[in-house]
């Protein structure tokens, strides 16, 4: 164990952990749970951004409070920079585990989806990280990788402060931004993607179910495009990726008419990008997401899993 790891364990403390709504600078409350819940939205998306999974991140930040509580805060130069720093050590433990129940996860698995606040959307570079596509291709680092360029690329922090994150020098936290980086720009979309964009794809997925006729989807979707389901093992969904324009369409032909009467569409703000929610009596049943490309859709992406559902029910802010 490192002497940083050595400051940041838990240590008995009379302090109650605090509200996730409370306001910073409420009367009575301590400086420690001041600045925790002052940067309780930056430390959710850090822990987000790094685990795939909302459920993950509230428990990250959970264990970050248990070792912040503790902290002499005397000794803290830096309270975010601190903070920071704990969230995501540990995230990179939870990363770990959280990669052996990956495999042995049903099917796909996609990142569970959030309800976000507008002003998500309004942050371009916040909002494309987060989205679906590029979380995806933060799935394909290493878990060094993924904290490495998420607390470089994303919140700008410097590699001195990424090295005491992640127990690495500084030269070496370098090698691996520059590695990561590379390996993401060759993966990711290729191009920043309006809000209009996405929504006219997911306009023209939604028409097709109304009325029964894919062309207008066919002309959005790109000759390779891939469609991913998550159901969890609980709901049905696609095991595999289905590859290829013609055999998305005959899928969702397929589908299409497997949707019960009633059931409605609505458009909603998922991840700082326009996302379809399909419910069935009332109750969410799928959140969709596209990836598109110069105009044509690339990726389809279907989260049915219920357990991954349960943050959509209020909306998530997140921070940089």
């Amino acid at each position: 164990m490192t002497q940083s790891e050595a400051k940041e364990r838990p240590v008995k403390s009379e302090r109650s952990e605090p509200t996730a709504g409370r306001p910073a600078g409420t009367a009575g409350t301590d400086p420690a749970t001041e600045a925790f819940v002052g940067h309780r939205n930056l430390l959710f998306t850090v822990a987000y951004e790094m685990l795939g999974s909302a459920a993950d991140a509230e428990d990250v930040l959970q264990e970050t409070w248990l070792r912040w509580s503790g902290v002499d805060l005397g000794t803290v130069r830096d309270r975010r920079a601190y903070l920071v720093r704990i969230t995501t050590r540990q995230a990179l433990n939870r990363l770990r585990t959280l990669g052996r129940r990956k495999e042995s996860y049903v099917g796909s698995w996609l990142p569970a989806p959030l309800l976000t606040t507008p002003d998500v959307a309004e942050d371009v570079e916040l909002a494309d990280s987060v989205s679906t596509a590029m979380m995806l291709v933060l799935e394909t680092l290493t878990p060094t990788e993924r904290a490495v360029f998420v607390l470089r690329e994303v919140f700008a922090l410097e590699y001195e402060e990424i090295a005491e994150a992640v127990d690495r020098k500084p030269a070496a936290v370098r090698q691996i931004a520059h590695r990561a980086r590379g390996h993401v720009a060759a993966r990711r979309p290729r191009e920043h993607v309006s809000s209009a964009d996405s929504r006219k794809a997911l306009d023209a997925f939604r028409r097709a179910v109304e009325t029964g006729d894919l062309q207008n989807l066919l002309d959005i979707l790109a000759p390779d495009v891939v469609l991913l389901g998550d159901g969890g093992g609980v709901k049905q969904a696609v095991l595999r990726p289905i590859v290829g324009a013609d055999k998305v369409a005959r899928l969702l032909a397929a589908g299409l008419g497997r949707i019960p009467a009633g059931s409605s569409f609505r458009f909603a703000q998922v991840n700082g990008r326009p996302a379809l929610l399909l419910r069935v009596d009332g109750e969410l049943d799928t959140v969709l997401t596209v990836r598109v490309d110069h105009g044509l859709v690339t990726g389809l992406y279907a989260v049915r899993n219920p357990e991954k559902l349960s943050h959509m029910r209020r909306e998530t802010a997140l921070s940089r």
